[in-house]
């Protein structure tokens, strides 16, 4: 699937831009990273558990630019207490902040729970990086031209009937036909949409949420023979490689904020297709509630 797009000449000059990346240590966080780099940016941030896989990113990183500031910052997002203090050791050396890649997720899992109580997938690819992104709004308004860019995956319309089950989020929402795959398609539903309310909440923030397209990565590692097969006999014909899986969320970190839209849904690579979302996607009340849910779970951090 060939794209017209290149990193290597259309992300511009990032001179003096920090960014940070979770999910930095291996996958499409990684690719990410090693493709910014070359551009010239200030300083890159990974975040993640694996400290190895954090030290063999920034070895690759420096084999091309080898002053250039890499630094790993450990962050369970399936932990609140974890994010917290990933965050405040971030912003006790930064008091600005140009990019904010919310690129770390689980998918497919079977029915389990975070550190703090929340269903694994939601605690983990919403929750997680909503308390993140909560932390750094004020170093990201103090930019001049921020950027939030949150992955979600076409995998947004497995979501369940209502789009988000608020009342079962504090248990395994063990859900016996399509279990994982409706747990999973929940929290790519609130990634979109909370990417669109922060648009609409902070206008001088660009966020929007990306879909990298479909990359064998690491997400499927973990999962069942069953579930493997599911998801490559429904997506064998569209997979692409991983370096191509970064493109959209490069873009979109990078390109000039007159070419793309505040609290857009964007396909790979820069395709905004917010006419393919459902009326749950579409649903502003929906977004609204989610808001206010979120941030009433965070109040004590």
């Amino acid at each position: 699937m060939p794209f017209d797009y290149n990193p290597e000449k259309d992300i511009p000059n990032l001179s003096g831009k920090t960014i940070f990346i979770t999910g930095g240590t291996a996958g499409l966080g990684a690719e990410s990273a090693i493709q910014i780099a070359k551009h010239n940016p200030s300083h890159i941030y990974l975040s993640g558990r694996n400290v190895t896989s954090a030290e063999k990113v920034i070895k690759q990183i420096h084999q091309t630019t080898p002053n250039l500031a890499v630094t790993f910052i450990k962050c369970d997002l399936a932990s609140l207490t974890s994010v917290k203090e990933a965050a405040e050791h971030f912003t006790s050396q930064h008091r600005t902040l140009d990019i904010l890649m919310c690129n770390a997720g689980i998918m497919g899992k079977s029915p389990d729970l975070t550190a703090d109580g929340y269903e694994v997938q939601f605690g983990t690819n919403h929750l997680g990086h909503a308390l993140l992104i909560k932390k750094f709004l004020p170093l990201l308004e103090a930019s001049r031209d921020p950027r939030i860019v949150i992955l979600t995956s076409q995998g947004w319309g497995l979501h369940p009937r209502g789009g988000i089950i608020f009342d079962k989020l504090k248990s395994t929402q063990d859900i016996a036909f399509l279990g994982p795959w409706r747990r999973y398609g929940q929290s790519k539903l609130a990634n979109l949409l909370y990417a669109r309310e922060l648009a609409k909440r902070f206008p001088g923030i660009t966020s929007v949420s990306v879909h990298p397209g479909v990359i064998q990565t690491g997400l499927v590692d973990g999962l069942s023979l069953k579930d493997k097969i599911i998801v490559y006999s429904s997506t064998w014909r569209s997979i692409i490689q991983l370096r191509e899986g970064a493109f959209n969320q490069t873009w979109a970190a990078t390109v000039d904020k007159a070419e793309i839209r505040n609290g857009g849904y964007y396909e790979p690579v820069g395709k905004l297709e917010n006419g393919k979302l459902n009326e749950t996607a579409r649903d502003d009340n929906l977004a609204e509630r989610l808001w206010d849910w979120t941030e009433e779970e965070l109040k004590g951090f």
